[in-house]
């Protein structure tokens, strides 16, 4: 089945010349189907670009999906356009009555700063309680994911002496997950962070399950049953060439940068990277739509009940 996504959003294009199903909300509406609600969170600087990369991945499940932005009501966005996020985007505090099925909260580039010190901190954490009896599953993501296990657990960030940055092996730890249906023993994931969550830093009474770690760059999913979440602390979004974006766009700008590391062939800067993770992406984000099928309410408002 396709997504569902506003007939105008310029994601819709791209998904359609990659064959993957997109449905119009005039063709949604004339089918009697209980399409799961997902909602993203966006706090990344490149909306338009996230939104496509987290639809191509909701797009490629059997299941009818209807996708709703949502901004926060604190913040505003520096480098989207406006008329981008009045025509595609909703205030949290206008759409927090609803439910959803699955909430998607994106990273952002604000990383080094204590989170009490990020400008819509307060509003976030609400939408943290809000998740816990408007929500039935929650994917966090990178800076997303190390924000809401703060909140939930007090886990602390750490920052590193160099950014993780590149292409790293993982180690699939749980095989018997449900998340990790159809993933192999080890798989290449996407990283680019200059902090860091640790394993040592979960609580120990907690019912946090590690399910992917790398022995290079540390902490990658894990799975919090008790708030039905999970917390992924890298980029299996990712396009083929984000990191290849990523480094020429600090290069440019005078910055130090190291070339990412096992992504560039041969490590030449001016090769085309291959994506070795695009199967990997589709996996986990399809176990994660099929477990939040299989498990949620038939009556959406029996959410958080």
């Amino acid at each position: 089945m396709p997504i569902r996504i506003p007939d105008n959003l310029p994601a819709r294009k791209i998904l359609e010349q990659e064959g993957v199903m997109v449905m119009s909300q005039k063709t949604a509406a004339r089918q009697d189907i209980r399409a799961l609600h997902i909602g993203l969170l966006n706090l990344m600087p490149n909306k338009i670009r996230t939104e496509t990369q987290i639809a191509r991945l909701a797009g490629a499940t059997p299941l009818q999906i209807e996708f709703t932005l949502i901004k926060m009501t604190s913040h505003k966005s520096k480098n989207t356009s406006q008329e981008h996020m009045l025509a595609f985007y909703q205030d949290f505090q206008k759409i927090k009555h609803e439910k959803f099925d699955g909430f998607i909260i994106t990273g952002a580039p604000i990383e080094l700063l204590d989170f009490e010190q990020v400008t819509y901190w307060d509003e976030l954490t609400e939408i943290f309680e809000w998740s816990r009896t408007h929500v039935h599953s929650t994917f966090n993501i990178c800076w997303g994911a190390q924000a809401a296990i703060h909140h939930f657990y007090g886990v602390p960030k750490h920052e590193l002496s160099q950014k993780a940055f590149g292409v790293y092996r993982h180690n699939n730890l749980k095989p018997s997950s449900p998340f990790l249906r159809g993933f192999s023993d080890d798989f290449s994931i996407p990283v680019s962070r200059w902090t860091e969550v640790r394993t040592e830093d979960l609580p120990k009474d907690s019912n946090l399950e590690v399910l992917i770690e790398s022995p290079a760059s540390g902490l990658c999913l894990v799975h919090d049953p008790d708030h039905r979440a999970l917390y992924m602390f890298n980029h299996l979004e990712y396009d083929s060439n984000s990191l290849a974006e990523e480094y020429w766009r600090d290069r440019n700008a005078g910055k130090s940068i190291a070339i990412p590391v096992n992504y560039f062939q041969n490590d030449d800067p001016n090769s085309v990277p291959e994506n070795r993770w695009r199967s990997h992406a589709h996996l986990l984000f399809g176990n994660w739509i099929n477990e939040m099928y299989q498990t949620v309410p038939f009556d959406r408002n029996k959410i958080g009940t």
